[in-house]
């Protein structure tokens, strides 16, 4: 049995500290948290668990040095690490020279390690190498779509000419403003700038992902391109998300293109929606609220879909946990691996093993 410390419990490691509890292949030994309404409060309690497990004994600390002293054996490291970086990596460094592995949701510029800057990989690399530990960083996008779904339907394809990854879900429902809402400029006029709308956002986020298949592909990619769009609303509307005021954002569409040889080759592609706007664009299946397609265009040419559901019937909660289940379950393998920096190209497949009809 894996001993686990949840490091964060915002949207992913809500979910994850649920997965962690319940899961009987891991000892839940610590919670690090960061807003003072949490310390000292029961992991059951963080998560909504109490009625269903009762007390775990385990309580929320922001003491890092009595965490990384209770002999884990991985870190669950789910805290929004994108928009402050610099106070990341010191964090993270921090864990790994303790010697102790790290899978994190978070710090997405490390989905695949060489195309991470390396102001940012080489503390890091250096961290794992002084504690012998290993980091390994995923999701569902970035991560699952990008690499095991391209990577499954290669296996059946021939005379590769394009590869493309989508992501097409509606966000209405995905309660984060804070972060997702002002990244992609939700709800904000067309003069405001959003961060993922500036040059290089897209690649340092998603390039890895093109990065990644196009490596393991052997193909040379000469550059990567982008495009950022926005689509308006045109009467103001509600959603769980937030109130989308008349002529505001309420849907984008992006793209990184990875081109060889004049044509784009290895594509990730998102289109993202508050509700039903932009039918235009592309669309999921009908009747579905949410897609992660991979499209394989050659001889033959494949596409796989995948949708998620949560615990609640949500599109949006399935992306969440299945976000945490993507390094959970690669837990034992990452533990079993060498130390540094991996990517999925490093590892097994890693299945659930928590199957209920066997338990």
């Amino acid at each position: 049995m894996h001993r686990v410390l949840q490091w964060g419990t915002g949207n992913v490691g809500y979910h994850s500290l649920r997965h962690l509890i319940r899961h009987p292949d891991f000892e839940l030994v610590g919670v690090h948290a960061f807003g003072a309404s949490k310390i000292g409060r029961d992991a059951a309690d963080l998560c909504g668990l109490r009625d269903e497990v009762g007390a775990t004994g385990i309580t929320a600390t922001n003491d890092v040095d009595a965490l990384l002293g209770l002999g884990a054996d991985a870190v669950v490291y789910t805290v929004n690490a994108e928009t402050r970086p610099h106070e990341v990596v010191p964090e993270l460094a921090r864990i790994l020279e303790a010697g102790v592995n790290v899978l994190s949701t978070s710090l997405i510029f490390l989905i695949y390690p060489p195309h991470a800057d390396e102001w940012i990989r080489e503390p890091l690399a250096a961290a794992a190498a002084k504690g012998g530990a290993t980091l390994y960083i995923s999701g569902i996008d970035p991560g699952f779509s990008g690499d095991v779904l391209p990577l499954a339907a290669l296996q059946m394809a021939d005379q590769v000419e394009e590869i493309r990854v989508q992501e097409l879900c509606d966000y209405s429902s995905y309660e984060d403003p804070e972060f997702t809402g002002i990244s992609f400029g939700f709800g904000r006029p067309p003069e405001y700038e959003p961060p993922l709308g500036m040059s290089g956002a897209m690649t340092a986020g998603w390039g890895g992902m093109v990065q990644m298949i196009a490596d393991r592909l052997g193909i040379e990619i000469d550059e990567m391109r982008e495009t950022f769009e926005r689509d308006y609303a045109e009467e103001a509307f509600d959603t769980p998300m937030m109130h989308v005021p008349k002529g505001t954002c309420s849907a984008v569409r992006f793209q990184i293109e990875g081109m060889a040889g004049g044509k784009p080759v290895v594509v990730t592609e998102h289109v993202n929606r508050l509700g039903a706007v932009a039918p235009h664009w592309p669309q999921p299946p009908a009747g579905r609220s949410g897609v992660h397609r991979c499209i394989v265009t050659g001889n033959p040419s494949v596409q796989l879909e995948c949708f998620v559901r949560g615990e609640d019937g949500d599109h949006n909660t399935g992306g969440v946990q299945a976000t945490a289940m993507r390094v959970i379950n690669a837990l034992p393998a990452v533990c079993a691996h060498a130390p540094g920096l991996i990517s999925t190209l490093d590892l097994p497949y890693t299945p659930s093993t928590n199957l209920r009809s066997a338990k």
